[in-house]
């Protein structure tokens, strides 16, 4: 692979509060070898000028799930391996997007495909980002992931077929960890709490008692795998945070004291606020929920202050927040908007930007990730424009490098080569 300058951007390295420059970087092979001014290009190298441009560290969305669309229905007609083969144009929409990683937590399916897919990715087979998954969400029965709730009852069997990953007690809970560790997780996710897109349960109830979270994140840490819960209320955070959990998905119902409980823990915390904040807002507005079953928009009138409030509570403290959407649940390709959305709601741009980037490589320990500097693995963006006065800018990115590998670039980039 040849050597590659890049010149002309400036450039952000995860880190600072805004970008410096213009600089240079040079990569050679899938690392970052140099970063400076007036860098000299190796022999047979090629010089992009990205002038205009913000360069920063590849974006990481902390919460996804590729196999699965808006019309989430759709998932319980597809089989293991279809839902696998619609992942792919999502996997390249979240690389164009300028997302060289993502950890996707709940395929809809009963096997483990979502874990072919991430091996596939690796192995170049096909183009995304990488990839580390939690393959199922395990849930009490009756709780967030048993979606059997959905059926009429001449469809419910033993066990019914949408239960998928439910397990009550902790011993069946210890079973069900060890099952997705064996199969290939990187991560396990668990339900703490209801949810507002299912059928049959409430946000603000917890599914789990603080014996079954500790029996399972236990039985997740003795294998070395982190745990994470979809959780959004007071109880179920506590709960969750009490038995080890590395982070927590949402936490939008979250109280200021329970907050602050989770960042003196030191418990990450990736609030998907484009689409639950978006939700709250529009809560009473008719129009938003055309199509919608009428639950929806019911738990979110019931709980709309408190998740404002909760919104207004995140930003305003240090949380250690990294970036996530539950793209999936929207279209994927509009995941970058949770940028303007966490700026919205009074996170700074730094903060969003840092959210995406060193503290997300924190979170999901990727070491050689997040940050640009010399010896790094070469995952680099650049947008035109500035991102930290324009957070819009996120959604415009022309540029996307990973581990080395070109694979978009801006029609105006002045490009040559060294002979």
């Amino acid at each position: 692979m040849p050597a590659t300058l890049i010149t002309g951007a400036r450039v952000w390295d995860g880190l600072a509060e805004t970008a410096a420059g213009p600089q240079d970087v040079l990569v050679e092979g899938d690392r970052i070898r140099q970063v400076g001014t007036d860098l000299q290009a190796p022999q047979g190298a090629e010089v992009i000028d990205l002038s205009g441009h913000t360069l920063t560290p590849g974006f990481m969305d902390c919460h996804t799930h590729v196999t699965i669309t808006p019309d989430i229905a759709s998932a319980f007609t597809l089989s293991p391996t279809a839902m696998a083969l619609r992942s792919l144009p999502i996997l390249r929409t979240l690389l164009m997007n300028g997302f060289t990683t993502v950890r996707d937590l709940m395929c809809a399916d009963v096997g483990y495909s979502i874990v072919d897919v991430r091996d596939a990715v690796e192995a170049g087979t096909i183009v995304g980002p990488r990839m580390l998954v939690a393959p199922h969400l395990i849930s009490a029965r009756g709780g967030h992931g048993d979606f059997s709730a959905a059926l009429a009852d001449q469809f419910q069997g033993t066990p019914p077929p949408l239960e998928l990953a439910a397990a009550d007690g902790c011993d069946e809970i210890r079973t069900r960890v060890r099952q997705e560790i064996r199969a290939g997780a990187d991560w396990i996710k668990f339900g703490a709490t209801g949810g507002f897109s299912s059928p049959g349960d409430d946000p603000g109830q917890t599914t789990y008692t603080q014996e079954e979270m500790t029996a399972l994140v236990g039985a997740a840490a003795d294998l070395g795998v982190p745990a994470t819960p979809h959780c959004y209320g007071d109880e179920g955070a506590r709960r969750a945070v009490r038995a080890g959990v590395r982070s927590i998905e949402h936490a939008n119902l979250a109280s200021a004291q329970t907050l602050k409980m989770i960042e003196d823990a030191g418990v990450f915390v990736v609030p998907t606020q484009y689409t639950i904040v978006d939700d709250a807002r529009n809560a009473f507005n008719e129009d938003h929920w055309k199509g919608v079953p009428a639950f929806k928009p019911r738990k979110f009138q019931k709980y709309q202050k408190a998740l404002l409030d909760s919104a207004e509570n995140l930003a305003a403290g240090d949380i250690r927040i990294a970036f996530g959407t539950d793209a999936g649940m929207f279209p994927h390709g509009d995941n970058w908007r949770e940028f303007p959305m966490m700026v919205s709601n009074g996170i700074t741009p730094t903060r969003a930007l840092k959210a995406a980037t060193s503290v997300a490589a924190d979170l999901l320990g990727l070491t050689d990730l997040g940050v640009i500097a010399e010896g790094k693995i070469a995952d680099i963006i650049a947008m035109p424009g500035d991102p930290f006065a324009d957070i819009q800018v996120t959604g415009r990115v022309d540029f996307v490098m990973k581990e080395g590998t070109l694979h978009k670039r801006p029609d105006s980039a002045e490009t040559g080569s060294r002979d």
